[in-house]
């Protein structure tokens, strides 16, 4: 049987255990951080199979890389990359894990959603430093933004969407396809009317059928949006779904339909079908952010937002594929169009 005493110090005991726990952990995160600083890339999602999320990763190893060289191995950086998984709901949580381990000088990552979430983080643990691409969060004190002009990048697809369509022959309907695997904000408010906008570029009749996937992995469900929507008089489809996109391309290839890729080069994943490519550079970014980090310029506390101008976002156009598979008149057009943009003589700001 405990004495009574020893049962009321129990819990004060703990506390303190805890406290003393707490503390060690954030002098060592200090001592870490003179030794050698020790960055953490928060992945929301899986890397495999995620090209913009590969892409992140290999700009931030490179920019680690290049500085663990040039600066010797007396203090090297260290980079670890935390996976966060398909459940979104759960991404706040394992961030919030990752934050509370003091062990991360900077922690990068990249998705619209991140900022919102980075927020309520912010306000437990005050000194964490964030790095965030493809989303906007200004005047945080430790929290830089780049965020994409993919006002511009949509555009450009849906230009390209609508070309092909025109040139397909008569349709019953001018209407272009859209297979996400969810709808959020920069889906709803940036990338579906930026789609529509660039199609409306060629003619203004033009619509955009929308499909929700309702995951970033069902390629058969994807497929069947996909296979619909073709029956339904669409020629063009953007498909934004991930892993799903696979069953969008079967089904374009079904049924006579072309595809336009989003995010990165997609010409050689099936030659004739995908007939465009509007693609973001998150490799450049996150390797020239993470510099500035590692040189001490990163300015903390503004949101960047960089485009075609700048050369963060474009639309492939020198791909083999691209040039024998697509006519000439519709690349001249498309190539037209986006010196428009390039030039500012078309201005799509976010």
């Amino acid at each position: 049987m405990k004495h009574p005493a020893s049962a009321a110090l129990a819990p004060i005991l703990v506390a303190a255990v805890f406290s003393l726990f707490t503390a060690c952990v954030k002098k060592n995160a200090q001592t870490n951080s003179s030794a050698g600083t020790s960055i953490g890339v928060f992945i929301p999602g899986v890397m495999s199979g995620s090209p913009v999320y590969e892409m992140l990763v290999e700009g931030v190893r490179a920019a680690v890389n290049r500085h663990n060289g040039a600066q010797g191995a007396a203090a090297p950086v260290e980079l670890t990359v935390i996976e966060g998984g398909y459940n979104q709901a759960e991404w706040e949580t394992k961030l919030t894990a990752m934050t509370a381990s003091f062990s991360y000088d900077l922690i990068v990552s990249s998705n619209p959603s991140l900022p919102d979430i980075v927020s309520h983080i912010s306000d437990r643990f005050p000194d964490q430093h964030f790095l965030l691409l493809d989303g906007r969060l200004e005047g945080n004190p430790r929290v830089y933004t780049l965020r994409y002009n993919q006002r511009e990048q949509s555009y450009m697809a849906g230009y390209m969407a609508a070309l092909i369509s025109e040139a397909a022959g008569p349709a019953p309907a001018r209407r272009v396809g859209l297979v996400a695997a969810q709808e959020y904000p920069v889906m709803n408010n940036v990338i579906l009317p930026g789609f529509l906008e660039g199609a409306r570029g060629v003619n203004g009749g033009y619509t955009v059928d929308f499909r929700i996937v309702g995951n970033w992995y069902d390629a058969a469900k994807a497929g069947e949006l996909a296979a619909d929507m073709i029956q339904g008089g669409v020629q063009v489809l953007l498909c934004i779904a991930g892993g799903a996109n696979e069953g969008v391309i079967h089904a374009a290839a079904e049924g006579g339909a072309r595809v336009i890729w989003f995010d990165t080069n997609g010409y050689g994943i099936r030659p004739g079908i995908v007939a465009g490519s509007s693609v973001l550079y998150q490799d450049k970014a996150a390797y020239t952010q993470m510099l500035r980090y590692l040189e001490g310029t990163l300015p903390f506390g503004t949101a960047e937002t960089l485009g075609l101008s700048e050369g963060y976002v474009d639309f492939i156009q020198d791909d083999p594929v691209y040039i024998e598979t697509v006519a000439p008149e519709l690349r001249e057009r498309q190539a037209s169009m986006i010196e428009r943009i390039r030039s500012g003589a078309l201005a799509l700001p976010l």
